[in-house]
Parts: structure tokens; sequence; C-alpha cells
């Protein structure tokens, strides 16, 4: 058996080596050649798993240690018995820190008060919700964009997207990139925003219609950007004019990490039956391995993006971007995973 693995997936090395032979690549170079007698992939986002990369080859797993799946065609792996598992869930108590830090953060700098504002939460998903939920325990009023589960659950808890921009303060997206979703915000979605109101994306690049946001940024307050457009290629007119910009890392934590890279350990171990493996968790003794509770009550607004810049300094992520926008991918690659914090 043969497990193709790319090279910048934490906690992996060494674990599979018993069972097969294993050859370790850089995400975005693995090409037909490398996988075309391998029996499983293990991947990021930086790996495209389409009919170009897989066709004629022995693959029958592709794992991939992230929430999204829009870098594997389903399609076609369906058609072609490649079986196709995710890391559901795991980044999504990082990305609510990130999107709490560069909130609390942006509002401090620009004096910007946040009583009484209401957040749109447009997916609410595994991230969103827990984007809800924090903001909800920081006393910010919600409203919720999600179609796929108002049609499931009903529209009790939802509203359209249109209302969503027109009353919300702070829009941030977290829905998966796809046919729908794809270059949702653009002109329209920016003029039906409220003047002033924040901007986040920490989803995907591709929900952007990037020459639309530059466009619409004299109009909108603070603009947060961690996923890009052609990445690693960023748009230098877009990276100089946000308020934070940083290179696709909002959900790497030490957490986060853990749980990405055991899921797809899981996954192929679980396809071969290699039983040792079935529950694998990358356990550690290092203090960024364990959550921290933060507790906010009775705090002022100043008071509280202090403890959250404490505990997630995210202005250092976005000066080290600036200082090196072309290091997109080693900014990446070396990253000193964080220590996540949750809110009861």
């Amino acid at each position: 058996m043969k497990i193709v693995i790319d090279k910048d997936i934490p906690f992996i090395q060494g674990l599979f080596e018993p069972y097969a032979e294993v050859v370790y690549l850089e995400g975005g170079a693995i090409g037909r050649k490398d996988i075309a007698d391998a029996d499983a992939l293990i991947i990021r986002t930086r790996t495209e798993c389409n009919r170009r990369l897989l066709a004629h080859t022995s693959v029958k797993i592709i794992s991939t240690a992230t929430i999204g799946t829009d870098h594997v065609d389903l399609d076609y792996c369906r058609r072609s018995g490649i079986h196709v598992t995710n890391a559901s869930g795991c980044n999504s108590g990082a990305v609510m820190n990130y999107v709490l830090s560069a909130l609390y953060g942006t509002a401090a700098r620009k004096s910007i008060s946040l009583e009484g504002k209401t957040m749109g939460i447009i997916g609410v998903g595994n991230v969103g919700r827990k984007v809800e939920r924090a903001a909800r325990a920081l006393g910010l009023k919600v409203l919720l964009c999600d179609p796929p589960r108002a049609e499931a659950e009903g529209p009790q808890m939802f509203v359209d997207q249109e209302t969503l921009l027109h009353e919300s303060d702070i829009v941030t997206l977290h829905v998966p990139l796809n046919g729908e979703t794809r270059r949702m915000a653009g002109s329209r979605f920016f003029s039906r925003m409220k003047p002033g109101a924040f901007f986040i994306n920490a989803a995907r690049g591709e929900l952007v219609q990037e020459k639309d946001l530059i466009a619409a940024l004299p109009k909108l307050g603070p603009v947060v950007i961690d996923t890009w457009n052609h990445e690693p290629h960023v748009n230098p007119k877009l990276l100089e004019a946000v308020d934070i910009a940083t290179p696709h890392i909002a959900g790497y934590s030490y957490q986060g990490k853990q749980l990405g890279t055991s899921a797809a350990v899981r996954s192929v171990a679980r396809f071969f039956g290699i039983t040792e493996l079935y529950d694998f968790y990358p356990h550690s003794d290092l203090p960024e391995s364990n959550a921290v509770k933060l507790d906010f009550h009775g705090l002022t607004q100043g008071q509280i993006a202090s403890v959250l810049q404490y505990n997630y300094p995210i202005f250092t992520d976005d000066f080290m971007f600036r200082t090196n926008p072309d290091g997109f991918e080693e900014l990446r690659a070396k990253y000193r995973y964080r220590r996540e914090f949750f809110i009861d």
C-alpha cells in the first residue's frame, strides 16, 4: 500500500510508515506521476483533486484535513469510485477566535462602539454556529442567513440575505464555496450593506468579487480579509486598503490542526482496516494544546478587546503578512499554531 501525504500536515509523520510506503510532498506540487500507484491521498486545500490529477491512478481514498472540499471534484470522485472524506468542523473554534479578535481589535483601533450592534452571519454551519454563540454571549444582536438550514428547519430563526445586509452593522461570511456562493459578495451585495458596516471574510476568497469590494471600501467600515482570490497571489491594492489582512490562517489553532489531522488519519485507517490508528489523536503536553475559557462578564468593550488581543494578537499576523506579502505560503507553513479560547 502507498500513501501520498501533504508534507505540511502536522502531527502525521511516522504514523503510517509501519503499514505502508509513505511519500511526503508539497501539497501544490503533487502530480499524477506521484500518485499513479498510490492507494490514498492525505491533503490540504493546496492539492486540486480533479480528473487531470486522478485519471488513470490507483487512488482509492482522498482524505482532506480541512473543512472545505472545494479543491476536490466530488462528482468525478463519485463516478470514479474514489472515497472522499473531510475534517468537518475541525477549525470552527479557531475561526470564531479570529472573527472576535478582528472585530474587537479594529473597533478599538477606530474607536467604534459595538454596544447595541447587530452581527449578520451568512452561513450558520460548524463555524457560523460558534460565531453566533460567542456574539450573543458578548451582548451583540445576531441575524442569521442560511437558506439550506431555513428550508430544512423552517424560516423562524433566519432572515434572507437582503434583510441581513440592510440591518447588520457587522457582516461575516461562513459559507462553503460552491456554484451558488462563488462571487456572492459583489457590487449588489455591498450596495445593500449599511454605511460604515464591518465586513469579514475568513471563509473562502472566491466568495468575494475583489474589484467590487475595492469599489465599496469608501462606504464600508473596517474590512478584514483572511482568504483571497488567486491564492497565494494577493491583490496588492486590496491588501493595502483593508484593516486586517492575513494569509488564510484564521483556522490555524493548535486544536484545529489536531482535529484536522486526527480526522484524516482515522478516515484512512478505517478505510484500510489499520486498527491501531482508528482512534488516533495527536496529544501534546505543550501549553498551546489546551484551550482556555474566557469570562467577559462585567468587562468594558476596551477590556474585552485587550483580553482578546492577549489571547490572539491578530495584528501580529497582519504585520507579518504586510511585510512579506509574497511569502503567503511560507507564512502558512511556518505558522506557530495558537491556542484556542472559548466562551460559555
